[in-house]
């Protein structure tokens, strides 16, 4: 069995389909905008929500639970890949993001 693909925030294009797999909570302080939410617990019941032939760029807080996610994915037939660094990385390049709290989107 191949080592799961990590890939940087720095490759991501504006196409990519992000699957972020934190907590609610984290999810509303600060996201990328356009990106899937499915907390990892829910991630099994909710793999129909999930397209098999597209490409998943996963996302978590640090890298983790997007390794985690991403490993599953693959060994269930799906294309998914880790974002190395998570959002945390993601703050740090700059990259835009949202929140649903109405503040300043943060990583928490």
């Amino acid at each position: 069995m191949s080592e799961l693909e990590n890939v940087s925030v720095e490759s991501l294009g504006p196409d990519a389909r992000i699957l972020d797999v934190r907590e609610d909570y984290e999810w509303e302080a600060g996201h990328v905008e356009g990106a899937l939410h499915i907390p990892l617990d829910e991630l099994p019941a909710r793999l129909d929500d999930l397209d098999p032939d597209e490409d998943l760029h996963v996302i978590c807080r640090t890298g983790g639970r997007s390794h985690r996610a991403a490993t599953w994915l693959v060994a269930n037939g799906y294309s998914a890949v880790n974002v190395s660094g998570g959002m945390g990385a993601w703050l740090e390049a700059g990259k835009p993001m949202v929140a649903e709290t109405g503040s300043e989107p943060t990583v928490l």
